[in-house]
């Protein structure tokens, strides 16, 4: 498999992020869609190599033809267009009408006296989540990359304010997972993405989509070190102003070894991934080899 390189930020400058929050308060987030689907998105499937990345993920796992695979191609692009834009689109006060599939299965572990955690995916727009499936009893501590632009992480800073949500930095030396393990000994949540291999090279490969898959190794092992209950929360754009936010409990046995744990637990994971991506492959947004291309 190729190396993961993935820089962790928000394209853009502190600047640019600022004027667009204020471009945001007065325009409708649809002629941001249109100018990026125009003059945006055909640039960058020229000079990005993601262009290629997302045809084979299209041709290969999905099986389409030629032509529609270069479609969807764009649409996908469009798509991930339109989730940066309407991230901003939050920061700048506008609200999108969401739907919770699921809602019982996350209420239920709130209610309960031990932490749990949440694990996500680079599909849709998780970070919707962030502002809509908040708890009042219990801390949701979300990891982040350290590296993340100031105007993003201040943006988030201020959205979180009234969620009882607080932000965990992913750093290259490791120290994130002591405040991950104390968050977890206290009884809060903690969210974490599953799908890219980040700072430890420990991974555990599963079949995704008809080929073998590397999956980092870390969240498995936070869940099952104190057989903690995980879901899997995706948030899913499911038109120009509405997503779905899907929450789902990934069994596992814990009785039984800790390596059968991480197995099961990573196996539910990832079934239930691509359960998301077959039903909404163009919001799929991992734009680096994902597969062993010599598979």
């Amino acid at each position: 498999m190729a190396e993961q390189n993935w820089a962790g930020t928000t394209y853009g400058n502190n600047w640019m992020h600022k004027w667009l929050i204020r471009l945001l308060r007065f325009i409708d987030t649809r002629i941001l869609y249109l100018f990026v689907a125009i003059f945006i998105i055909p640039v960058c499937l020229i000079l990005n190599p993601s262009r290629g990345i997302a045809y084979r993920f299209f041709r290969k796992r999905m099986g389409y033809g030629r032509l529609k695979s270069a479609w969807k191609t764009y649409v996908n692009h469009c798509l991930f267009g339109q989730v940066v834009v309407d991230k901003f689109a939050m920061y700048a006060g506008k609200k999108f009408k969401v739907e919770i599939e699921g809602y019982e299965n996350f209420a239920r572990l709130a209610a309960k006296k031990e932490g749990f955690v949440q694990l996500s995916a680079h599909i849709g727009n998780y970070e919707i989540a962030g502002y809509t499936l908040v708890c009042e009893n219990k801390r949701i501590n979300a990891l982040v990359y350290a590296g993340e632009k100031e105007s993003v992480m201040r943006n988030r800073d201020k959205m979180f304010a009234d969620t009882n949500i607080s932000m965990i930095a992913i750093n290259p030396d490791m120290s994130h997972l002591f405040e991950i393990d104390k968050a977890l000994e206290e009884g809060e949540i903690v969210s974490m993405p599953a799908d890219r291999i980040s700072g430890s090279p420990k991974f555990i490969e599963h079949d995704f989509l008809g080929a073998k898959a590397r999956f980092p190794l870390g969240p498995f092992s936070v869940a099952t070190i104190r057989s903690l209950d995980a879901l899997a929360i995706n948030v899913m754009k499911t038109s120009l102003t509405s997503y779905k936010i899907y929450v789902t409990p990934l069994p596992y046995d814990k009785t039984t070894s800790r390596q059968e744990q991480i197995k099961q637990l990573s196996g539910a994971y990832v079934a239930e991934l691509e359960k998301r991506v077959r039903q909404y492959p163009t919001q799929w947004y991992n734009y680096f080899e994902f597969w062993n291309e010599n598979d």
